[in-house]
């Protein structure tokens, strides 16, 4: 079962035991869900009716705990630590989980020394450590860790809960991406449309010298029939061969007697 399949039966079972309970008998399901190690996603929860009551209870903590899970990270926590209940650490080792999807959603390459600092983490091999047994083998992000560089590559991560006022942004951008995309669009059929127009062109003119050739072709054919009936008629048919036959014995010459 993918992790996001398994993610997606927890959700379920929490928000039904939380759409029945109010006030105190929701604090042990938020702590629960806060600490679970497959779960990264708590907006469904968050926005059940029973939860958001708790805005301005005694319980209120725990609906600002939700919130931080949802939406924080482990700095947001150090830095307002007393208006939460106090960590266990299945819970700040999920709050860390989080800041790590965090910092990967604006930056594919992260320096060892801002994760160092982020997740207050003291040297390197406790950093590489965390990053492969509790992000890359969880599932929740995938990357290579550069020693040389000193940094972590992350091609991929899994998505949070949306920010309040994030999905008008992320709207937005879609909004902007579509127009891009449209004008795009129009470009390549224009170029499509130029291309066909140069094929046809082409092929016009490679039609045009095909019949200029066979023009020419069928001009030169003439003019030799023209020349070779031109030289008939001028010198005429050979009438015939005379033959020469050269006796190839010498007559012999005779000598006569002289007189004295």
């Amino acid at each position: 079962m993918d992790i996001e399949q398994k993610q997606a039966e927890i959700i379920d079972q929490l928000v039904k035991r939380a759409s029945t309970c109010k006030g105190d008998a929701l604090c042990p399901i938020i702590i629960e869900a806060t600490s679970h190690p497959c779960l990264f996603a708590f907006s469904e929860i968050l926005a059940l009716p029973t939860v958001a009551e708790l805005q301005g209870s005694t319980n209120s903590m725990y609906l600002d705990l939700l919130r931080l899970f949802a939406h924080g990270t482990w700095a947001d926590y150090k830095c307002n630590a007393t208006r939460f209940p106090q960590l266990a650490p299945d819970q700040i080792l999920k709050l860390k989980q989080l800041t790590v999807l965090t910092l990967a959603e604006s930056n594919k390459v992260l320096p060892y020394d801002t994760l160092m600092v982020e997740l207050d983490v003291t040297n390197v091999r406790e950093l590489e450590d965390f990053l492969i047994n509790e992000c890359m083998y969880a599932g929740i992000v995938r990357g290579k860790l550069d020693q040389l560089k000193r940094c972590f590559e992350v091609p991929f991560a899994a998505g949070r809960d949306l920010r309040p006022g994030q999905l008008g942004n992320m709207l937005h951008t879609l909004s902007n991406w579509m127009n891009t995309s449209e004008n795009l669009l129009v470009s390549i059929q224009d170029k499509i449309k130029w291309a066909d127009n140069m094929s046809e062109m082409d092929k016009k003119h490679r039609k045009e010298v095909e019949e200029g050739l066979e023009d020419v072709k069928k001009s030169l054919s003439m003019k030799g029939d023209v020349d070779i009936r031109g030289n008939k008629d001028m010198f005429g048919e050979p009438s015939g061969m005379m033959d020469y036959e050269e006796d190839g014995i010498r007559p012999k010459r005779r000598r006569h007697p002289v007189t004295r």
